[in-house]
C-alpha cells in the first residue's frame, strides 16, 4: 500500500522536482517507510511515490522503479497477489531479478506483454502510472473493483494525478474549485460517484480501466485521450447470468470455499505482520475462518464496539474468536473517543464522504496498526451475495406496490407520513416484544418514510434510485447544482441482469462499493498507515459469484446463503446467526446532544448563505425538526455537515 503522484507540464519544468515533492509530502501517511521522485525535465514529466513496505522490504522495492530494459518507469500502489506465478512465467524467458517485489514483477510483465495484457493477467488491487520512454506515452490504470483510488485532471495545460486529492491540492499551481454538479450528486448519494470528483476538472479513473496519454504528441492530443477497459463488470454479470453454475448445491459450496481459500492464502502473503478486521458478521467471519484454517498460528483479529450500546459487537465477536482460536483484540470505544475523530475527518477524506462508519473504521485501523501492517476485511460480501436489506424481498415489495391502484398507493403514502419517523420508532419499540423477528426493523421510522416515497414511483430503476438517495431533489438544495450523468441515470451502460435483485447488486458493485465502501476503507486505513485487503473482491471470486443463481444467494428472505454454507463448515450456526448491525454509531442522538453546538455552527443560516453553496431554508427546517426530536433527519443532515466541515478545511474557490 502506497501513494503515487505525478505531473506533466510544458512550462516551468525547472520546478518539476520541487513540485512533485510537495505532492508526495501530502501522502506520507500512505507511505511512511520510503519516498522517491523521478523527473525528466526535457519531457516535463515527474513521478513521485510514498512507500509502505509490505513485500520486499529492502531498497530493491524502492519506487519510482525502472524496468530492466530501461524503457519503462513505474509508480505503483497496491498488491499483485499472483506475482510469484507471473514471475515464474517471465523467468522462463531469462529475466534477471533484482529483488522479489511485485512492482518489479509487474514491470517485467509489461516489458514482455504490453500494459493491457499484463493488467489482464494480474490478480490484485492497484493504481499505477507508467511512463513509456520510447513511445512517450503516460498510462494510468486502476484495479477491476476500485479498491485503490486514482484521481487525474488538467489545470490549464498541466496534467496532475495522485492517489488522493490532497496530493493535487499540494501542487502550488492547483486552484481548487467546487464542482456544483458533483456536490448535487454527493447530496443524493452521500459520496461523489465516479468519474466525477468534488473539484472541477479532476476525475476519478473508473475501476477496471486504463488511459494512455500521448504526451509526446503535445497538449491537444494528450487532452483527447480517454479511458478504456481491460475488464468489464457488466460482461461478468452478463456471462454469469447466461452461463450459470451447473453443479448442485454441494458443488457450489465446494467451489466457493476452494476459490476463497486460494484467494485468502495469496492475500496472507507479506513480509510484515497480517491480521483481519472482525465484526463477527457473515463476511468477516468467513474470511477469518479460512485465514485461521490456513495459518499455522493464531490469526490476529480486531473488533470494535461501543460499551453499553446497541452497536456493541465485541462480545459476539469474542465468542467466535474463541471458537476459532484467533489472537483477538477488541477495542471498546467510548462516545468521546468517536467524537474526537470527527474534527479529523475533513483532512482524512480529501473529498466529502457522509458514511458515519468512517469514524469507527478509523479507530479500528489505529488499533490494528499497533500490531500489524496489513489487515484483511470482508468488504464486498453484500454486493456479491445479496446481503443488503434492499435486495431481500425487493422484487416482491415492488410488485405488491405496483399491484395497488394509484389512489390506494397515494392514500397509503399519506398515512405513513401522518406520523413522524420518531413516532414510528416509538410504536415499533413498544410492539417489539410481540413482533415476529422479521418485523423487528432497524430505524422503522426512516423506513416508513422511504416506503411512502416509493409508493408513487413508476419504474424499478426509480425505485432503486429512491432507496439509495439521501436527498431526493438535491438540485433544489445546491445553488446552481445540476447533477452530472452517472451510471444510475444512463440506462444504455447499465448491467443487463436476469432479475431485479441481481440488477441492484450489479449497480451497487459499480457505484456504492468503490465510491463509498472502498473509498471509506482506503482513507481510514491509510490515515493510520495500514494496508487493507479484501479477498471477496478478487475478480475470480466476483466472476464465480455471478455464475451462482439468485437462489444460492437469497433464500427464505435471508441473504448470503452460499457464503453462509461455507461459514457453517467452520463456525456453528448458532454463533453466527444474529441481526446485522454493521459499523454504526448513534449520529441522530449525538446531533441533539454532544454534537449540537458543532452542527449549529456549521448549519447557521448566515454561514450557509455566505458560503454560497446551499439554499439555507430547507436545511434549517430539517435541522430544527431534528433537534426537537420530531423527525430523524440524520441521513439528510450528515452529508451537509460533512461537506461544511470539509469546506472549512479545504480553502477552495467558490
Amino acid at each position: 500500500m502506497c501513494g503515487i503522484v505525478g505531473l506533466w507540464q510544458t512550462q516551468n519544468a525547472n520546478n518539476l522536482t520541487a513540485d512533485v515533492h510537495c505532492m508526495t509530502d501530502a501522502l506520507v501517511h500512505r507511505g511512511p517507510d520510503d519516498g522517491g521522485v523521478w523527473a525528466d525535465r526535457g519531457v516535463g514529466l515527474a513521478l513521485g511515490h510514498r512507500r509502505l513496505a509490505v513485500v520486499e522490504l529492502s531498497v530493491a522495492g524502492h519506487q519510482p522503479m525502472c524496468s530492466s530494459c530501461g524503457r519503462y518507469v513505474l509508480v505503483f500502489n497496491g498488491e499483485i497477489y499472483n506475482h510469484l506465478a507471473l514471475r515464474a512465467q517471465i523467468g522462463e524467458a531469462g529475466q534477471e531479478w533484482r529483488g522479489h517485489s511485485d512492482t518489479e514483477t509487474l514491470l517485467a510483465c509489461i516489458q514482455a506483454w504490453g500494459l493491457k495484457r499484463a493488467l489482464e493477467r494480474t490478480v490484485g488491487m492497484f493504481a499505477l502510472a507508467l511512463w513509456d520512454r520510447q513511445s512517450q506515452v503516460l498510462s494510468l490504470a486502476r484495479d477491476r473493483l476500485g479498491e485503490k483510488p486514482l484521481y487525474w485532471g488538467w489545470q490549464g495545460d498541466m496534467l496532475l494525478f495522485g492517489s488522493e486529492l490532497k496530493a493535487l491540492r499540494a501542487h502550488p499551481d492547483f486552484r481548487p474549485t467546487v464542482d456544483r454538479g458533483s456536490l448535487a450528486l454527493y447530496l443524493r448519494h452521500g459520496y461523489v460517484p465516479t468519474p466525477w470528483s468534488i473539484f472541477q476538472g479532476v476525475l476519478k479513473l473508473p475501476p477496471g480501466q486504463f488511459i494512455e496519454i500521448p504526451l509526446g504528441q503535445g497538449v491537444f492530443a494528450a487532452k483527447a485521450a480517454v479511458p478504456q477497459p481491460f475488464w468489464r463488470f457488466n460482461e461478468t454479470v452478463a456471462q454469469g447470468c447466461e452461463q450459470p453454475f451447473t453443479g448442485d448445491e454441494m458443488a457450489a459450496i465446494d467451489a466457493l470455499e476452494s476459490q476463497l481459500s486460494d484467494t485468502i492464502g495469496r492475500q496472507m502473503l507479506a513480509d510484515v505482520p497480517v491480521g483481519a478486521f472482525f465484526s463477527g458478521g457473515i463476511d468477516s467471519t468467513a474470511v477469518v475462518s479460512l485465514m485461521q484454517k490456513l495459518s499455522p498460528k493464531p490469526v490476529r483479529t480486531f473488533t470494535i464496539g461501543f460499551s453499553g450500546s446497541e452497536y456493541d459487537e465485541a462480545a459476539h465477536a469474542r465468542a467466535i474468536a474463541e471458537h476459532l482460536g484467533t489472537d483477538h483484540m477488541p477495542l471498546v470505544v467510548r462516545p468521546e473517543d468517536a467524537l474526537n475523530v470527527i474534527p479529523l475527518l475533513p483532512r482524512m477524506y480529501c473529498e466529502p464522504l457522509s458514511a458515519d462508519s468512517q469514524i469507527p473504521l478509523y479507530l479500528i485501523s489505529k488499533l490494528a496498526r499497533q500490531h500489524v501492517t496489513v489487515a484483511l476485511s470482508g468488504d464486498g460480501g453484500d454486493e456479491l451475495f445479496g446481503g443488503y436489506n434492499r435486495y431481500l424481498g425487493a422484487r416482491r415489495v415492488w410488485l405488491r406496490l405496483q399491484s395497488m391502484p394509484g389512489p390506494v398507493r397515494h392514500a397509503s403514502a399519506a398515512l405513513l407520513r401522518s406520523l413522524s419517523p420518531a413516532s414510528w420508532d416509538r410504536l415499533f419499540a413498544l410492539a417489539k416484544p410481540v413482533l415476529p423477528e422479521r418485523f423487528r426493523l432497524a430505524i422503522p421510522g426512516t423506513k416508513a418514510q422511504k416506503l411512502a416515497d416509493v409508493l408513487e414511483l413508476d419504474t424499478e430503476m426509480d425505485y432503486f434510485r429512491r432507496l439509495t438517495s439521501h436527498w431526493q431533489d438535491p438540485g433544489s438544495i445546491v445553488l446552481g447544482g445540476e447533477e452530472h450523468p452517472t451510471l444510475m441515470t444512463s440506462p444504455a451502460i447499465q448491467p443487463q441482469a436476469d432479475c431485479f435483485e441481481h440488477w441492484m447488486m450489479a449497480m451497487d458493485a459499480q457505484t456504492f462499493l468503490p465510491d463509498e465502501v472502498m473509498a471509506k476503507v482506503d482513507r481510514a486505513a491509510m490515515a493510520a498507515s495500514l494496508e487493507t485487503r479484501a479477498p471477496l473482491l478478487d475478480h475470480r471470486v466476483v466472476e464465480l459469484a455471478w455464475r451462482m443463481p439468485l437462489r444460492m444467494k437469497i433464500r427464505d428472505g435471508q441473504g448470503k446463503w452460499l457464503l453462509r454454507q461455507v461459514l457453517y463448515r467452520h463456525v456453528p450456526r448458532e454463533l453466527v446467526e444474529r441481526p446485522k448491525k454493521g459499523f454504526g454509531i448513534p449520529i441522530d442522538d449525538w446531533l441533539r446532544g454532544p454534537l449540537r453546538s458543532w452542527a449549529d455552527s456549521l448549519l447557521a443560516e448566515d454561514r450557509l448563505r455566505a458560503d454560497g453553496y446551499f439554499d439555507p431554508a430547507p436545511i434549517r427546517t430539517l435541522w430544527l425538526q431534528h433537534v426537537r426530536g420530531s423527525h430523524n433527519w440524520q441521513y439528510q443532515l450528515w452529508p451537509i455537515l460533512m461537506f461544511q466541515a470539509w469546506l472549512a478545511d479545504a480553502r477552495v474557490d467558490a
